[in-house]
């Protein structure tokens, strides 16, 4: 797999991505994946990466950064999501997914990565963790999630190249 910078025609399948995790139950508050304009919107431009199969070009799964504040004060501070399609999970693509968003982030001066995870998706959690995120507590009956509340573990990878 190659890592590069999510593109307008990867959208069918980034979304299918998306849409997959959203159908787990485990990923996030949403239920629905946006249209692909509202999605990349949202996005930070230079901080969206997709895992591509060199021979066949099928995206794999995908990783991106969203600003968590439109103030000015929190400019270095952002929010990932992360997926990978079912087929391809369990074989270090969201490790190869997430460091490239560290990388991509470290060099544009951006000193905080946060994520916040359902505590049931231990797999998550750990992938977090092991690339240096730390937990920083759990937000309790945050939303509501298909007619029932949800905590979400709250986690941050501080920058080691940015000095902070």
């Amino acid at each position: 797999m190659i890592v590069r910078a999510m593109k307008d025609d990867d959208a069918d399948q980034v979304l299918a991505i998306y849409q997959a995790g959203l159908d787990g139950g485990e990923a996030s508050f949403e239920t629905v994946a946006p249209a692909w304009e509202a999605f990349a919107a949202a996005k930070l431009p230079g901080h969206a990466h997709v895992a591509v199969d060199p021979a066949s070009g099928e995206v794999a799964g995908w990783v991106a950064a969203s600003a968590v504040s439109s103030r000015c004060v929190y400019a270095g501070v952002v929010e990932n999501s992360l997926y990978v399609a079912p087929a391809h999970q369990g074989r270090g693509l969201g490790t190869l997914l997430l460091n490239a968003l560290i990388a991509s982030t470290e060099a544009a001066g951006i000193w905080t990565i946060q994520a916040g995870i359902f505590p049931e998706n231990t797999a998550s959690l750990r992938l977090h963790e092991k690339t240096g995120f730390r937990r920083l507590g759990v937000r309790e009956r945050v939303g509501r999630h298909h007619d029932r509340w949800r905590d979400v573990v709250l986690l941050e990878r501080r920058s080691r190249v940015t000095g902070l």
